[in-house]
């Protein structure tokens, strides 16, 4: 799934190549990935864009006085074409979900990948209509994201610190990939209860998440958009390498699995030497 450095470096790649420019027509391909009709996508024909903007992981295309917000999920991606082609696109079962086109005769593709669709377009006035921007928590990134708040936002919160990183109502942006990138660097369990953060811990912790994040960003810019995913699995030290020795100690990154997910995690690097339960393991051994 792209997560905030990801979507970061697309609206930067957008920033440079689409702002300026003339929009054609929208052409949505799947009927599942407009979310909005009101106003229609027809309303963007013939105006020019004006910004592109993030909130969390949305983009936020803005356009003759509309937005229009994206949200790639879990396999979607942005595909940009400096020659669309010719002809709208054809309705059919592969990935093409939206086109946007240009008068220049470029634009830009919408993909996703898979059976499950969960690619989401809205075209609204204001991005707080759109429910996923409404509820979304602070950006991680924001020049005012100092260690006071995000100590306070951990105050109270009575969950594994896993899941409180990936909460989007409370900090915009994080996902499963770089959740399990922080909490490696933290030396830091997964399943460690929030409420039992030391003082030490939650300075660490976000330490940690900004470093993450912003080496993430760093890495992408200035990448055209058809490279950020090679970039940001290469970049990942932990997620998706189980199996493989861990980059700092050299001890085997582990795995716990869930129904549609899974963590990874260095047992020595995070959980003194021992490794955390695999529930679904378990219950093949059963």
């Amino acid at each position: 799934m792209p997560e905030l450095p990801e979507v970061e470096a697309l609206r930067a790649f957008l920033d440079e190549h689409l702002v300026g420019k003339e929009i054609a027509h929208v052409l949505p391909v799947a009927i599942s990935v407009l979310k909005t009709y009101d106003p229609p996508l027809s309303a963007l024909d013939g105006t020019r864009v004006d910004g592109v903007a993030r909130h969390g992981k949305f983009l936020d295309i803005e356009a003759g006085g509309l937005r229009l917000l994206v949200h790639l999920a879990r396999a979607g991606w942005l595909h940009w074409k400096d020659v669309l082609p010719s002809g709208p696109p054809r309705p059919g079962k592969g990935p093409l979900a939206l086109r946007v086109a240009l008068t220049g005769g470029d634009g830009f593709d919408l993909t996703e990948a898979g059976t499950t669709k969960r690619l989401a377009v809205h075209l609204v006035r204001d991005p707080a209509e759109v429910p996923g921007v409404a509820r979304l928590g602070p950006d991680p990134l924001a020049e005012d994201f100092d260690l006071a708040a995000f100590t306070a936002l951990l105050a109270g919160e009575r969950r594994q610190i896993k899941g409180a990183l990936r909460d989007q109502s409370l900090i915009a942006g994080i996902g499963n990939a770089y959740s399990d990138e922080i909490l490696h660097a933290a030396k830091m369990s997964p399943f460690k209860p929030t409420q039992n953060l030391t003082e030490e811990e939650t300075a660490a912790l976000y330490t940690a998440l900004r470093t993450t994040l912003t080496d993430a960003v760093e890495r992408s810019h200035g990448l055209a958009a058809g490279r950020l995913k090679a970039e940001k699995k290469s970049g990942l030290r932990v997620h998706g390498r189980t199996g493989e020795p861990c980059p700092v100690c050299g001890d085997t990154i582990r795995e716990v699995s869930f129904s549609d997910s899974s963590l990874q995690y260095c047992p020595t690097c995070q959980t003194g030497g021992k490794p955390l339960a695999d529930r679904r393991l378990s219950k093949l051994l059963k």
